[in-house]
């Protein structure tokens, strides 16, 4: 089985034109391994296991639909495959794919999206920036920094997770 999602790196600026975001991943999702393992602690905090991978999977509210992904620290941004952005309603044309993106297989572009509320077991964001990459390009959804940096803390520590708002 391959090694999995590694990052999505540098994503400084808002989408742009001409900003390169780094994406490895691998073009099949993973085999069966179990569901995610979410508990919810005290107050707005959720406290996630890894997998036997270490690899911290989630099953997310995102305008009221729910989607996998797997939590990417190394992530910039909230990364959709193509798929799961239309069952969102979002449908980039040619023209929305605007940034340029190397993956484990070269470069593609991506379009940018912003998502309207992304929530897990009670912990909410609103207006999330994202890309959506074709699903060839992406294995599984990443739930990246643009998320995570809204919380009031994610700690990873004793192969858990810990997420706070």
């Amino acid at each position: 089985m391959a090694a999995g999602v590694a990052a999505v790196a540098v994503y400084a600026a808002r989408v742009a034109d001409h900003n390169t975001v780094a994406v490895v991943a691998d073009a099949h999702p993973p085999a069966a391994a179990g569901a995610p393992s979410q508990q919810r602690a005290s107050g707005r905090s959720v406290i996630l296991q890894g997998d036997s991978q270490g690899h911290f999977q989630v099953e997310a509210d995102v305008d009221g639909q729910r989607l996998p992904f797997m939590i990417d620290t190394g992530a910039s941004l909230v990364i959709l495959r193509e798929s799961d952005a239309a069952v969102l309603g979002i449908h980039p044309v040619i023209n929305d794919y605007t940034a340029t993106v190397s993956t484990a297989n070269g470069k593609i572009k991506a379009a940018p999206a912003k998502l309207g509320r992304v929530e897990i077991d009670g912990i909410e964001v609103d207006d999330v920036d994202a890309l959506v990459l074709p699903d060839a390009a992406l294995g599984r959804n990443l739930l990246g920094v643009s998320f995570l940096s809204r919380l009031s803390r994610y700690q990873y520590a004793n192969g858990r997770m810990v997420l706070e708002q």
